[in-house]
């Protein structure tokens, strides 16, 4: 950390005054006349620096005017920029335009400058926490009504989980050697893999088979008329994932997730405790009803309590924070993977998120909420699982089974989305085409359909990016809200 009183003309730079603020001028010069002297300096800094993260605000005034020629294909040097800044006053102070002239003459050398751009960002970000540090002890020392310390607490979050976000440097391009080695380093570990999944897997052996398991960055959606069981899939999921948790060392060497992972879980409809509760009633084999009435016998009751005390550990995390805008849901994202690990992220359901701004219509509030989506699963390295809900139109055709057109807002969700699919449950519907019990004839018919479909649930992948579209045929027991694995001669998917 190098802390400079001021740049006087001819004279070395010395670092006595404000010791506490971070900064360096020394960075500064020498990342400008390197700068100055060589324009493709640009390229490399671009994405690391902005005009802002200088500490002389003459400084960022030249940065600021060599950017926007640069960007114009326009030369940027000491003669070129000098016009722009020949009534600056703060340039006056350092000795005029022959300032720019010895700042670009005492450049050690371009290949530093990516180094340089670094300090200067890493040396702003400090300021920056000095400073929210001081607004939050300001904030706090004043009493105020209406002013509760538990909202400065989420303001002084939302703050420092923005200043984090900035301090996130774009990736740019990178090589097709460096793109193919992880390629092939993933298939080596679907390969080494029981199960052989690129992905993690659901616990549910068809759908893995299907998709390849629940890979990184992707965006899923997953969406069905209400009492499809959306929901209830989703937190089958979950539960698979997080009680499948093991950590050890990977074939990279690092130590981390090997089997199942941590899951994040934002129950938007339902609160923690009803989420928790559809949880339990699949582990103990107790209905749902059950539970949420007491109306339970010993021998359920001690299954649901013992269930309860094995998932105590269970990574599974929840938020059931209502109306959640799409900014504070990455932001807690964020947060969660850095406290606690995240490999898998659901989202329940998609319509009940808010934009980060108020937008002119609905269709533009949910494309800003997808893409938003998919820059979190993009951002963390993580499959992002959003549920969504259909239009009526699915009701009003004979054959209910949805498809892409059916999704609400559909433009935005289907072109984001690396993977559509449906939740159907025929029985659904077939329970209320019940004829009446004098017409014998329909009764026998339409008892031989509910035989052929009781039980029995379809997934139906409307769009994958990766892989082949088509049906997967699940088990559903209604009563404890659980999808399972038909039982079938798997032999013949291995071969």
């Amino acid at each position: 950390m190098t802390n400079l009183r001021a740049i006087v003309p001819g004279q070395p730079v010395s670092a006595e005054d404000t010791p506490t603020i971070p900064f360096s001028l020394e960075a500064e010069q020498q990342l400008l006349g390197a700068l100055l002297t060589n324009n493709d300096v640009f390229d490399r800094v671009s994405q690391i620096i902005k005009p802002d993260h200088f500490y002389h605000p003459v400084h960022a005034r030249i940065f600021e005017i060599c950017a926007e020629r640069i960007r114009k294909n326009a030369l940027a040097s000491p003669v070129t920029i000098k016009a722009f800044l020949e009534h600056d006053e703060g340039l006056k102070e350092l000795g005029g335009a022959p300032y720019l002239a010895r700042i670009a003459g005492a450049a050690i050398s371009a290949y530093a400058a990516r180094d340089y751009a670094q300090m200067i960002r890493e040396f702003a970000l400090r300021r920056e926490l000095i400073q929210l540090g001081q607004d939050i002890s300001a904030r706090a020392a004043t009493v105020e009504v209406g002013d509760e310390a538990e909202e400065q607490i989420k303001a002084a979050e939302q703050t420092l989980y923005k200043l984090g976000e900035a301090g996130t440097a774009e990736r740019g391009f990178q090589s097709f050697l460096k793109a193919v080695t992880g390629a092939v380093q993933a298939a080596n570990a679907a390969y080494q893999r029981d199960g052989k999944l690129s992905g993690i897997s659901t616990g549910l052996i068809d759908l893995d088979a299907k998709m390849g398991g629940l890979n990184n960055s992707d965006l899923v959606i997953l969406a069905g008329r209400p009492s499809m069981g959306k929901t209830s899939l989703a937190t089958n999921i979950a539960f698979n994932i997080a009680k499948a948790h093991k950590t050890g060392e990977r074939p990279d060497g690092t130590v981390g997730t090997v089997e199942g992972g941590v899951v994040g879980f934002f129950s938007l409809e339902m609160s923690a405790e009803q989420l928790a509760a559809r949880i339990l009633s699949e582990a103990a084999e107790v209905p749902s009803e059950r539970i949420r009435s007491g109306n339970m016998d010993e021998a359920e009751f001690r299954r649901f309590v013992e269930a309860a005390h094995a998932l105590q550990n269970c990574p599974l995390y929840i938020d059931d924070t209502p109306a959640l805008p799409i900014n504070q849901l990455a932001a807690r994202a964020r947060k969660l993977k850095r406290t606690h690990g995240l490999d898998v992220l659901m989202v329940d359901y998609l319509q009940l998120l808010k934009a980060a701004s108020a937008k002119d219509s609905r269709v533009n509030e949910v494309s800003e909420i997808t893409q938003g989506l998919k820059a979190v699963a993009k951002e963390l390295n993580i499959p992002v699982i959003a549920l969504s809900q259909l239009s009526r139109q699915v009701e009003n055709r004979d054959d209910k089974r949805p498809q892409l057109s059916d999704l609400r807002e559909s433009g935005s969700i289907e072109q984001d989305a690396d993977i559509v699919m449906f939740v159907f449950r025929e029985e659904y519907y077939k329970e209320r085409e019940k004829p009446s019990d004098s017409d014998l004839d329909a009764m026998a018919k339409w008892q031989q359909v509910m035989e052929q479909c009781h039980g029995k649930a379809e997934v139906i992948l409307g769009k994958q990016r990766h892989g082949p579209i088509g049906t997967v045929e699940l088990s559903f027991e209604g009563q404890f809200t659980r999808f399972g694995n038909l039982a079938k001669d798997r032999q013949s998917q291995w071969d």
